[in-house]
């Protein structure tokens, strides 16, 4: 039996057991996306499996499948996807303004939750975090490069396994469409959305490929085992923004003027910064990173605001910002 027919025997498993007056064919048909001699066949496969179940006969002379012994179904946990369906209906509601039913869902999922093993929760947290985060229900508006939801659905489902990906991606030279097998790592976010990952057919370094140029993504059966040093965050930290290059990593230092000072120090701008309050009221950000347009982009909205102290290279990039008259700062 493959993997996928697996998790929909157990999928109509929980139907069958959760719906009092059981299921029909048809129903099952429905959910699946099959015939319903298919739909007669996985109900068929269930019975096997648990022969605890039966069937009655309703007004409208159609078998309806219940499930009575539902003992082993509470092996199976808690779900990723139904964490962060959870996590999704918890952030609709709370758009909404619906008190009450955001309460309601954070006990549901908080007593989930509790019933996991404490390391399995915590995982478990942060995997719906991240793919939320991932699936955009972080809601960022703004420009940014469209990225496939079927290419990072897939992704997302590789990093899980961890389990080799084959990819399509397009050369940023030539615009060359050329099939890589890759080692998922992770996923950075920004404007651009990169995939950070090992190429199979080169070496071992952790490399970038731009999300938008994967043009079709297929995930394998062959798990791999993952560099267990490799941290994401850590790596991450090493860029401003998405972008990364090793030859760009240098110290970075900015000034906010006593104006900016107060809103600068409601912003992050990196995760491993250092801030020092000066005498005059402004604030000193210090931190190590690369992606120096990245920065500049950034820097743009502060205009005369902020001064690059530390690099010149960057000094000399927004030097045409300084002279930029804004009102209103981020």
């Amino acid at each position: 039996m493959s993997f996928q027919k697996a998790q929909d025997l157990l999928k109509l498993a929980g139907m069958s057991a959760s719906r009092h007056s059981g299921i029909t064919v048809k129903q099952v048909a429905e959910e699946f996306c099959v015939n319903e001699r298919t739909a007669q066949r996985m109900i068929y496969a269930l019975k096997d499996v648990f022969p605890s179940m039966s069937h009655d006969i309703d007004g409208e002379r159609r078998r309806r499948w219940k499930l009575r012994d539902t003992s082993m179904l509470g092996m199976q946990g808690l779900y990723r996807h139904e964490l962060v369906a959870l996590e999704v209906s918890i952030t609709r509601a709370e758009r909404e303004g619906a008190d009450m039913e955001v309460k309601a869902l954070r006990s549901l999922r908080d007593r989930l939750v509790a019933t996991l093993p404490s390391p399995l929760a915590r995982k478990m947290e942060v995997d719906a975090e991240a793919i939320l985060e991932a699936k955009g229900y972080a809601c960022r508006p703004g420009p940014k490069v469209k990225t496939s939801p079927d290419v990072l659905n897939i992704v997302s489902a590789a990093l899980r396994g961890p389990f080799r990906l084959v990819i399509r991606y397009k050369g940023a030279q030539d615009a060359k469409v050329r099939k890589r097998v890759v080692e998922p790592y992770g996923i950075l976010l920004g404007t651009r959305h990169y995939l950070v990952a090992r190429d199979t057919a080169k070496d071992t370094n952790l490399r970038r490929f731009r999300m938008d140029r994967i043009e079709k993504a297929e995930i394998t059966n062959e798990w791999f085992e993952k560099d267990r040093d490799f941290d994401l965050e850590t790596y991450a930290a090493r860029s401003f923004g998405s972008f990364h290059s090793d030859k760009e990593f240098t110290r970075v230092v900015w000034r906010f003027s006593p104006a900016a000072a107060a809103i600068a120090r409601e912003f992050e701008f990196h995760s491993k910064q250092e801030i020092v309050d000066l005498d005059d009221g402004g604030l000193l950000v210090s931190f190590e990173a690369s992606g120096l347009v990245e920065m500049a982009w950034h820097l743009g909205k502060w205009g005369r605001e902020v001064e690059v102290v530390e690099p010149a290279q960057l000094r000399e990039m927004v030097a045409g910002y300084r002279g930029a008259s804004i009102s209103v700062l981020p």
